[in-house]
């Protein structure tokens, strides 16, 4: 699996509200910081965190498009996205959900897992014009998708 891969089986394992497939693709005491700063450390407590989530609430899908990839050393990656949301029950995103997301990437075990998710908010404050074409390569990539 390429990082590439790694990172939309993280965001297929969200929008499926799948609180198990996505913490199994962390390595064992990988992180996450969420959307509102929310902090876990760990694959038991970033699923039971997920699980509160989507236990409590509807939760918007992601749509994403890959910024790039830089390759730290042969076991190290960083993936680099922007994201947003629709919410449930909407066609279209809302851009204030609009967000940055990083993902470093470890090889282990043959594989590549997540040792670090960091989702923060794009609000791009004072530069309506940024969030506008933010949101614009977004509904591209759901265009295509």
């Amino acid at each position: 699996m390429t990082v590439e891969e790694l990172y939309a089986n993280l965001i297929d394992a969200w929008n499926r509200r799948d609180a198990a497939a996505f913490e199994a693709l962390f390595i064992l005491d990988g992180d996450l910081v969420g959307f509102d700063g929310s902090q876990a450390h760990g694959q038991g407590a970033i699923g039971e965190h997920l699980r509160e989530i989507f236990g409590e609430h509807p939760t918007p899908k992601y749509v994403y498009s890959l910024t790039g990839v830089t390759q730290i050393s042969t076991d190290v990656a960083i993936v680099r996205a922007i994201a947003g949301m629709v919410p449930p029950g909407k066609t279209d995103l809302d851009p204030q959900f609009n967000a940055v997301h990083r993902l470093t990437a470890v090889h282990r075990g043959g594989v590549y897992r997540v040792a670090l998710f960091h989702n923060t908010p794009a609000r791009l404050d004072r530069r309506p014009q940024d969030v506008a074409a933010m949101t614009a390569t977004l509904r591209a990539a759901m265009a295509g998708a």
